[in-house]
């Protein structure tokens, strides 16, 4: 890494735009850390923002556009001739490729994230005659989405770039696999959705009839538990995570970029958003959840029920973890970090289940298909800008509001899950088979 800086120092541009241009060729060099160091010599003040996004941008378009063209023209001969060796014959290659020409575009978005895979990707989209045009938009956003984000990170972070860079890395990977994952457990279902329907048929004991008039249950079962069991993979990560200690830097990275971002003028709305996230709010969710359900709601007796394990059940839940977190801790607490501090976040743990339950009774209920896309994205809004909030006023840690989205999440997940399969099957139970 100390080679590559004193090259960059000297060279500036020139240096960026060829390694970049080489590594997305396949050549082993360490883009993120050159990015993250060209962001540092931005914050010195000795290169410009704009240029060097622009120039690693073009850097890194040209290299994926070299990789795509000799994939194009040398690739499928390779694989007809040496890809049954490896279990990637003319036949199977033929059917990813197929695969990859319609849904190989979203992997071009995030491939740059994860090491050792965006350096093959122009090849592969090449070999298996992606359309360059489409291969070009969306190779040369997430290009530039890439290059973005590793140079304002470098600026942002300053003199301590170096010190958190492994941290930055790690986590935009874990962000880059999590969308690598749910992209392809959406296709999988779109493909296999008819299978998928079959067999939960077989399992129920259900005639195709009365499954037809369930598929939108269906579909949200199947959803929940794709979001529910990605957030239990990343809860048991967090919490080896937490065992080791390793929360330093995510901690001081986070406050260090937040602090960057938002200055003393942003008070008054920081103010606000925090009280989004307010026993007050809090109560008026709950209070507009349980009359939408009174109202509007099937299966009343059922969902109120449900409702009130949620929500009971979650302050149980959350003051479990914490005791059971602060007995762990490898940290030794006084009383007064043990009160304001806590693993998870009592507050961001009950958000996350209150809006998360609100916004489910709205999906479940409305019939709109619009609606289904607009209140969720509106509540993990809500929920990003009331975490932001409390870190700017510095009285949570950054992991312990994660933490607490993340265990309210896969409460909240499980709780939906049970819900759901109980009113199907009890369904299945009253209704006839034919």
């Amino acid at each position: 890494m100390g080679d590559i800086t004193v090259f960059i120092d000297k060279f500036g541009y020139i240096v960026l735009f060829v390694s970049l241009l080489l590594e997305l060729i396949a050549f082993p060099l360490p883009g993120e850390v050159l990015m993250s160091y060209t962001g540092f010599l931005v914050f010195q003040g000795r290169l410009n923002w704009i240029v060097s996004i622009l120039i690693a941008g073009i850097g890194a378009c040209i290299g994926m556009t070299i990789s795509y063209w000799i994939g194009f023209r040398l690739g499928k001969p390779f694989f007809e001739k040496y890809g049954s060796r490896f279990h990637m014959g003319p036949e199977r290659l033929e059917k990813f490729s197929l695969w990859f020409s319609k849904y190989g575009n979203k992997l071009l978005l995030i491939a740059y994230f994860i090491p050792g895979i965006r350096h093959f990707t122009g090849y592969f989209s090449g070999t298996t005659r992606l359309p360059f045009r489409i291969y070009a938009i969306f190779a040369y956003s997430g290009a530039f989405i890439w290059v973005t984000i590793f140079i304002t990170l470098g600026k942002l972070l300053g003199p301590q770039w170096e010190a958190f860079h492994s941290s930055i890395k790690k986590y935009l990977i874990i962000g880059g696999i999590v969308a690598l994952v749910i992209s392809i457990a959406v296709f999988i279902y779109k493909k296999f959705n008819e299978e998928i329907k079959d067999t939960v048929i077989r399992m129920l004991n259900q005639t195709l009839t009365i499954f037809h008039t369930r598929r939108r249950v269906g579909f949200l079962i199947a959803i929940t538990f794709i979001l529910t069991l990605g957030l239990m993979i990343l809860m048991f990560g967090m919490i080896e995570d937490f065992l080791r200690n390793e929360f330093t830097n995510f901690n001081y990275i986070v406050s260090l970029l937040i602090s960057s971002i938002f200055n003393n003028n942003w008070t008054d709305t920081m103010g606000t958003l925090s009280f989004l996230g307010s026993k007050q709010v809090q109560f008026i969710l709950l209070s507009f959840t349980l009359i939408w359900i009174l109202l509007k709601g099937e299966n009343k007796l059922i969902v109120l029920f449900s409702f009130a394990i949620v929500i009971v059940g979650g302050e149980f839940f959350e003051e479990g973890l914490r005791r059971f977190f602060h007995f762990l801790s490898p940290d030794s607490y006084s009383f007064k970090d043990h009160f304001f501090y806590h693993f998870p976040s009592e507050q961001s743990l009950m958000n996350f289940i209150i809006y998360g339950y609100t916004v489910f009774i709205g999906v479940r209920f409305i019939r709109k298909a619009w609606i289904h896309t607009i209140i969720p994205i509106a509540g993990l809004l809500v929920l990003m800008l009331i975490a932001i909030s409390r870190l700017f006023f510095e009285v949570e840690l950054p992991s312990d509001i994660a933490a607490g989205y993340v265990f309210g999440g896969v409460w909240l997940g499980l709780n939906i899950l049970f819900l759901e399969i109980f009113r199907l099957l009890r369904k299945i139970d009253i209704e006839p088979i034919h």
